[in-house]
């Protein structure tokens, strides 16, 4: 690991010009963990606007000392170059007051980098790492070490490269000041323990459990670009388990929290939540997405669960909660693509396949369902079900056929636009009038050519299309309305066959 030159030569910079100057924060983390920073901060003694005497292509719109600099590449030209990095280099400072949960009510700059260390979140981010002065003494907390054949500074007044060798996520003093001055902390906490492998120090853990409730004063996006980071990392599962431990889950999801007790019938092993939190353990796709998808996808259970002859039942629980799982996305400001993928997920986990009972037409069907983009995604979900549900093996031999299928039909017309003929030869060749009763036919072309591909020719689809054509529209939609009723018919019998595959 190196620091990167242009991170050196801002350091040089500064201090050229008289300004104690230090790498900062979560890519001095990183770093010292020997994994790559996503980004390099800087924090300084000079105040902004003689940062921006220095470097006069940077920018300060803000009153918290942040300063930012973007980088270029160099051109031979002169010209501005492709865009590096976005620097930021903040001015050291204190904080007081806290009054919205996040933003101190008043900052001061500091002259010391102790001062603006002690504002931190947690220890292992409260590390500075700089050249080493000249003459300097080193302090208790501030230590010698070597990188790529240079010594270096690194100011550890909290003891974060213990607890970065421990394990350990320590909120910096006393941890309820620190959670009180943003609680967005509780969740970058357990965000934290998630992606890095790390244990929540037990008085941090207390003090999250106690303040848990002022996670409903952050914003939804702030939470939810947290809980992202969360799924996207190394272990999802237990990052839900620590929000749902902490008293934290019920403030974000809590219809996750309904299944907590919920016992299933006897084909699963696990309560509802735990089932949900092992389908995402178990979930191999990289994909946060489908990841919550999996997280998700027996949501609606807790909403459905009905016995019948004693035993547990959850008819439809896919459709309830694809429906709660769009309400919770849209309270958490997801994107409207995110939701209607995961969505999409969930609505449709519970597909039935099973090799022999299924046709190549059903296939194309569940194609036109679901979109060929999501069948992927759809099958690591099954796996993640499967396997959080306790069975040995996630891929069985049903899906490594479904797989095959999907593979054979995949060039199968599943669309109007891969139908033999359009709107335009409707119109050349049978004299119809441009308007809505066009696409109706080719809807029902389509109807008829997912069942039997080989009807995709020129010569068929035109004998169809002039059939249809003396049908109004009303009576073209209900030809395709009751295809549709006949393969939805199809599934619901399929699905009561088995409840997974």
């Amino acid at each position: 690991m190196v620091i990167p030159e242009y991170i050196l030569e801002l350091l040089r910079k500064l201090e050229e010009k008289g300004f104690e100057t230090y790498i900062v924060g979560g890519c001095v983390r990183d770093f010292l963990l020997s994994k790559e920073p996503q980004d390099w901060d800087l924090t300084t003694n000079a105040l902004p606007e003689e940062i921006l005497k220095i470097f006069s292509n940077a920018k300060y719109e803000n009153q918290f000392g942040t300063v930012l600099l973007p980088l270029r590449k160099k051109t031979d030209s002169g010209e501005k170059g492709e865009l590096l990095d976005v620097i930021e280099i903040t001015t050291y400072r204190s904080e007081q007051g806290y009054s919205d949960n996040r933003h101190p009510d008043q900052i001061r700059f500091e002259t010391e980098i102790d001062k603006d260390l002690e504002r931190r979140d947690f220890t292992i981010n409260a590390l500075a790492l700089g050249f080493v002065k000249s003459g300097a003494i080193l302090k208790p907390y501030r230590e010698l070490i070597e990188i790529d054949g240079q010594s270096y500074e690194l100011v550890d007044l909290f003891r974060g490269r213990r607890d970065l060798k421990d394990k350990m996520i320590r909120a910096v003093g006393e941890p309820t000041e620190r959670f009180k001055e943003d609680a967005l902390r509780m969740i970058r906490a357990i965000r934290f323990s998630s992606q890095l492998g790390f244990e929540l120090e037990e008085k941090t853990k207390r003090a999250i459990l106690k303040l848990a409730g002022a996670i409903k004063f952050i914003s939804k996006e702030r939470v939810r670009d947290e809980l992202i980071k969360i799924i996207k990392s190394d272990r999802p599962a237990v990052g839900i388990r620590l929000l749902h431990e902490c008293k934290l889950l019920q403030y974000i999801i809590p219809e996750l929290e309904e299944g907590v007790e919920m016992e299933q019938n006897h084909h699963h092993l696990f309560k509802v939540f735990d089932h949900n939190v092992n389908a995402l353990k178990n979930c191999p796709s990289a994909d946060w997405q489908v990841r919550l998808a999996a997280l998700f996808h027996d949501i609606g259970k807790p909403k459905t669960r009905k016995f019948i002859d004693g035993a547990a039942t959850f008819y439809n629980h896919e459709y309830v909660g694809a429906r709660q799982v769009e309400r919770i996305m849209k309270r958490l400001k997801f994107s409207t693509e995110d939701s209607t993928r995961v969505v999409n997920l969930v609505r449709n986990h519970m597909f039935y396949y099973n090799v022999g009972e299924v046709t190549a037409a059903s296939v194309r069907r569940l194609i036109v369902k679901v979109g060929r983009e999501n069948l992927k995604d759809l099958i690591d979900l099954r796996i993640g079900d499967r396997l959080g549900s306790g069975t040995p093996k996630g891929m069985t031999y049903k899906l490594r056929h479904l797989e095959y299928m999907l593979e054979k039909v995949q060039n199968d017309p599943i669309s109007v636009k891969m139908l033999k003929i359009n709107g335009h030869d409707l119109i050349s060749d049978l004299g119809l009038v441009p308007g809505p009763k066009i696409g109706a036919i080719l809807d029902v072309l389509l109807s008829e050519v997912i069942e039997n591909p080989d009807l995709n020719t020129k010569e068929f689809l035109l004998q169809k299309a002039n059939e249809l054509q003396n049908f109004n529209l009303a009576e073209l939609a209900e030809r395709a309305k009751e295809k549709i009723e006949e393969r939805r018919e199809e599934e619901d019998n399929n699905l009561k066959k088995s409840f997974q595959v």
